[in-house]
């Protein structure tokens, strides 16, 4: 894959243009976009986030969508230069572990009684530490002994035939980042491993969906090569999925580069400031529309709080990158640093204050709203005819079962303000489900 990176400024015309039709729910060419990721004047800045905010409210209304990492294992067969499961880290030697099953599902029941409903499951690239009968186990433990409603995936390529067999086991999404499209820098960041192997890894998300994944999460790590590359190297990486699949990525992921126990790398090569992470945000959202960007708990709370105005729309929250962090104190095995320690109960306190709406439903996922479906829906902006009622009807559950009195105090009037809202032809249905789970009733949903 090849891309030209224009650095010529936008002119003022042509990026009213490029944002008209962004805004109309068009998405972004990749030329268009690198053009985006040039500009740095305060005036077009702001042009680009207040259309990436009208993209998401159209696509997504208000909510943001909530969700915790669970660690499975930090075994890994890879030597990756910035990461702390490398294989060639000393410092984490002693300290490599794969949980059993008992601890996994206590891990998972810890996040069920902070609120959480979806968790990632991340595991370090060791089949022998987890091949697919863990896995399979794992999840089945999980689904059957919490009240954990979905579960996505973190976890190394697979074959087709090895997606199908994840799939049937009731994940989610499977996400997969290619760390970076350079492919030189590729080869010097994984100098040994299956993860060297590029193809390989470029190729995971095909072979994701023909095993029957139509939800496909990606991400480039931001700071080992220049970010505009990656950022339109990864939107020609979707447009080749829609081309074959009829769908891109349900969800895109921007990480950047955080110290690591152990790494080999102690600083990112190719630096992105706050200011450019904004901008790649905001490139993402209009790109994409349809695509849930996701912020992880590597990005510092300020920062955090900012790209939820402009294109954020799910963040992960009171995270641990290590396995067994949730029940455990130690914090010797983590994958890399977290920059955000807030737990979810102040996550949704502040998205709240912001106007925003706090969401932990996962119905889509059970309901056949993914794939291409889900797409047609965001598109035409339809989704929030969903989103809306289930993001309030979870907050219900998260307000009498896990909130802080001062935050189901605020729960309930974002509730009551946004219920009201609701088409009337909606509202005394709504209304029954939010006296049933009141009642006692949980996972109710359109």
């Amino acid at each position: 894959m090849e891309l030209t990176i224009n650095r010529a400024p936008v002119d003022h015309r042509l990026l009213d243009d490029i944002l008209a039709r962004a805004q109309a729910l068009a998405g972004l060419s990749v030329e268009e976009a690198a053009r985006l990721l040039t500009i740095d004047e305060p005036e077009s800045l702001n042009k680009l986030f207040n259309t990436a905010r009208t993209v998401k409210e159209a696509v997504f209304g208000r909510r943001v969508v909530l969700f915790a990492p669970l660690y499975l294992s930090n075994s890994c067969t890879n030597n990756c230069l910035y990461c702390g499961f490398r294989i060639d880290n000393r410092e984490q030697g002693s300290v490599r572990r794969t949980l059993s099953v008992d601890e996994a599902v206590h891990e998972a029941r810890l996040l069920e009684q902070k609120g959480y409903k979806r968790l990632l499951l991340v595991l370090g690239e060791d089949r022998s530490a987890s091949d697919l009968s863990y896995l399979r186990t794992v999840v089945e433990a999980i689904y059957s002994q919490t009240g954990i409603r979905i579960l996505h995936l973190n976890a190394a390529p697979m074959t087709v035939e090895e997606f199908r067999e994840i799939k049937a086991m009731g994940v989610g999404v499977y996400q997969c980042f290619q760390e970076t499209y350079h492919e030189p820098t590729y080869r010097r960041m994984h100098p040994s491993g299956k993860k060297a192997d590029f193809q390989w890894r470029i190729e995971a998300m095909d072979r994701a969906m023909e095993g029957g994944f139509g939800d496909v999460g990606m991400g480039a790590l931001l700071g080992l090569y220049d970010y505009r590359f990656e950022v339109a190297s990864l939107i020609a990486h979707a447009r080749h999925l829609e081309a074959r699949f009829g769908v891109g990525p349900h969800t895109i992921s921007v990480p950047r580069l955080q110290p690591a126990a152990g790494a080999a790398l102690d600083r990112a090569p190719s630096p992105v400031s706050d200011a450019e992470f904004k901008k790649i945000v905001a490139v993402y959202r209009l790109a994409i529309p349809y695509a849930g960007v996701v912020i992880s708990t590597r990005e510092p709370a300020a920062l955090r709080d900012e790209v939820i105005e402009i294109g954020a729309s799910q963040l992960s929250a009171g995270s641990s990158t290590e396995p067994g962090g949730y029940g455990d104190h130690d914090r010797s095995a983590s994958q890399f640093e977290v920059e955000d320690h807030r737990s979810i109960d102040e996550m949704v306190k502040v998205i709240a204050e912001k106007g925003w709406l706090p969401s932990l439903c996962t119905a889509c996922y059970r309901s056949g709203r993914t794939g291409d479906h889900f797409r047609e829906l965001a598109e035409e902006g339809d989704i929030k005819q969903f989103c809306l009622p289930n993001a309030l009807l979870t907050l219900q559950e998260y307000a009498l079962d896990s909130a802080t009195p001062e935050t189901a105090e605020l729960c309930n009037r974002i509730i009551a303000r946004e219920g009201g809202s609701l088409a009337a032809s909606l509202r005394e249905g709504f209304m029954k489900k939010l006296g049933r789970i009141k009642a006692g009733e949980r996972d109710i949903f359109y």
